[in-house]
């Protein structure tokens, strides 16, 4: 997929209150509370397609409606989203009639504020184009730790440009540079003992460029902690 070419795309309001529809968001990507992530109601649930087994998870998407000026808000806006979720498919409905999420189609589902941003609520589903976009973020990435005493897996969040992660390293006081590997969404894990150790990453983003933070949690860090880097 461009990420510079526009593509039509269709979009939907969830059949679920706002409330709802942020704590779905919880699971895939593995963000948790969306608002504390900084999300919130620009949180979206992509298709299978795009979702593509969770390596878009925090990409960001603009999203403009099209096509159709009945139900546009005046002035075409368009609103950004970050990719926080897989809209699951339902392959007992066809495509053009409830099966908006089934591979292969291009579908993103929005949280009302969101859309209402773009079309008025009472248009249900709408045609739209979409692009990717840088991400901006405000400070550094996050790191939220959890595991236990022999497996270690760190969450990360927060992270501005192209969005997504590609790769992931961590480094202990005691130990060389570690690839970590994806474990579901944005979490990602390696089978070693780091704890009592301050600890470094370093991320490597879809189009190669990488970032490291020396020193991100200190030597006393404990499960559940986040921690902010560069």
């Amino acid at each position: 997929m461009e990420c510079s070419k526009e593509s039509p795309y269709g979009c939907n309001l969830p059949r679920f209150s706002a409330k709802d529809f942020l704590a779905r968001l919880r699971g895939a990507c593995g963000y948790g509370d969306l608002h504390k992530a900084s999300y919130g109601k620009h949180s979206v649930g992509l298709s299978t397609t795009l979702f593509n087994r969770g390596t878009t998870c925090w990409a960001c998407y603009e999203i403009r409606y099209v096509d159709h000026i009945l139900w546009c808000v005046l002035g075409s806006p368009f609103v950004i989203v970050t990719a926080t979720d897989l809209c699951p498919p339902n392959y007992d409905l066809s495509v053009d009639y409830g099966g908006w999420c089934n591979f292969p189609r291009q579908h993103f589902e929005l949280s009302q504020p969101a859309f209402s941003e773009i079309a008025k609520t009472k248009a249900d589903i709408i045609p739209v184009q979409y692009k990717r976009v840088k991400c901006e973020r405000s400070g550094g990435m996050k790191f939220t730790m959890s595991g236990s005493s022999h497996f270690y897996q760190v969450l990360i969040t927060n992270v501005g440009q192209e969005g997504e992660v590609f790769a992931v390293k961590v480094k202990g006081s005691r130990t060389g540079w570690i690839p970590m590997a994806r474990n579901w969404g944005m979490n990602w894990h390696c089978n070693v003992s780091l704890q009592h150790q301050p600890l470094s990453f370093e991320v490597t983003s879809s189009t190669g460029k990488t970032l490291a933070s020396y020193n991100v949690a200190p030597s006393n860090w404990q499960f559940g902690q986040t921690f902010q880097g560069k």
